[in-house]
């Protein structure tokens, strides 16, 4: 598996090789909790710790859950710069991922699972819908922020017009890029911040960044915001992720 550039990488730091990023190592090392994930790091390896990285991941899940607001809007700093074509291109297949037409037929986006009215919509149909339009940060595991203007569909249009019902309490989105996915709950999903995107900084995506159609909301870690889209999965469980599934925190607030 080649990574490029990347807004996610395989784990490096002990902490993160168990489940949580460098931020949230530093943050679950304030107390008592992280003072035991100290030790046993220190003593036995990060095996011994997992019982208490999952302790305080969830704890950390509640924290954000509670800070989570529906209603605060991502800003960038206005003397921020565009990250513009410098912006890093990230996959985990082998090669940057291209959609081929005489293999695969017409892209298309799914929306399916619990709703009413499933949807099958191409980059046209996207065009077509109600275009939003936000600059926004991104958020990177390993620090770093960046700024682009993403251009899309808001994700509330998408579960408007799919008719989803009340039961669905998560979203999967899914992609070509191998067998990349990352779940959501449903409460980030539906942030007015959160788009389809088929439009960077004025153009449509090129296949670096994601080509036709990925899913963003500055609500997330980067790792969260699938590229390559082609399903989009309203479910009434979490079902994991790429990198959930690889010891990365699920809930991935910022």
């Amino acid at each position: 598996m080649k990574h490029r550039a990347s807004d996610a990488r395989l784990p490096g730091h002990a902490a993160e090789r168990v489940g949580l990023d460098r931020r949230r190592f530093l943050l679950a090392a304030g107390g008592a909790v992280g003072a035991a994930f100290l030790a046993a790091c220190d003593s036995q390896g990060p095996q011994a710790a997992q019982s208490l990285l999952k302790l305080a991941e969830r704890k950390n899940e509640g924290v954000e859950r509670a800070l989570y607001s529906h209603s605060t809007m991502d800003m960038p700093k206005a003397n921020a710069k565009a990250a513009g074509d410098r912006f890093p291109s990230y996959f985990v297949s082998e090669q940057v991922p291209v959609w081929d037409e005489s293999a695969r037929g017409a892209w298309r986006l799914e929306v399916s699972g619990m709703v009413r009215t499933p949807l099958s919509l191409s980059l046209s149909d996207l065009a077509s819908l109600p275009r939003v339009g936000y600059r926004l940060d991104h958020f990177c595991v390993e620090g770093w922020t960046a700024v682009a203007t993403r251009t899309g569909v808001a994700m509330t249009e998408i579960a408007k017009l799919a008719g989803v019902q009340p039961g669905a309490h998560y979203v999967d989105f899914q992609s070509f890029d191998s067998d990349y996915h990352e779940s959501w709950d449903i409460e980030s999903a539906m942030h007015p911040q959160t788009l389809v995107v088929y439009a960077q900084d004025g153009r449509y995506l090129n296949a670096a960044w994601g080509a036709p159609a990925r899913v963003y909301s500055p609500v997330k870690l980067g790792y969260k915001n699938t590229k390559y889209l082609t399903k989009i999965v309203f479910l009434p469980d979490r079902n994991g992720g790429y990198w959930s599934d690889r010891g990365y925190e699920w809930y991935a607030g910022v």
